[in-house]
């Protein structure tokens, strides 16, 4: 995993790594996941950055700690992550979004034909 995030802290990038894993299925709910250990040297960080992501999984209930056998996706991770997903879009990605097509000039119109175009309704 690259970390090209400059504004989010690595620990929080180490978060988003998780999330994808468990929204693309490579880690499945009620599985247990890579070690702290592991995954520090999967990534190449300290094993002290991923327990402060493992951290603040819990605290977001996506993981549970079962002590002496390590960390388990909880079942209802991925509803918790879209709902996680979708709150920060709509705080930060879509209020970001519209200032740049606004600064660019570009029509609301031409937003919503290119994104037919790329995601056609069936």
């Amino acid at each position: 995993m690259e970390f090209t995030n400059k504004r989010a802290a690595i620990y929080l990038q180490i978060a988003d790594y998780a999330y994808d894993h468990i929204l693309t299925g490579k880690w499945k709910a009620g599985e247990k996941i890579i070690s702290i250990r592991e995954l520090a040297i999967e990534l190449q960080v300290s094993p002290n950055t991923v327990l402060r992501a493992y951290e603040y999984l819990q605290q977001k209930d996506v993981i549970v700690n079962r002590r002496g056998v390590g960390y388990f996706i909880d079942e209802k991770a991925p509803e918790k992550i879209r709902e996680i997903r979708k709150k920060r879009f709509f705080e930060n990605d879509l209020p970001e979004f519209v200032k740049k097509v606004k600064l660019l000039g570009i029509d609301f119109k031409m937003v919503v034909k290119r994104l037919n175009e790329v995601n056609p309704e069936k």
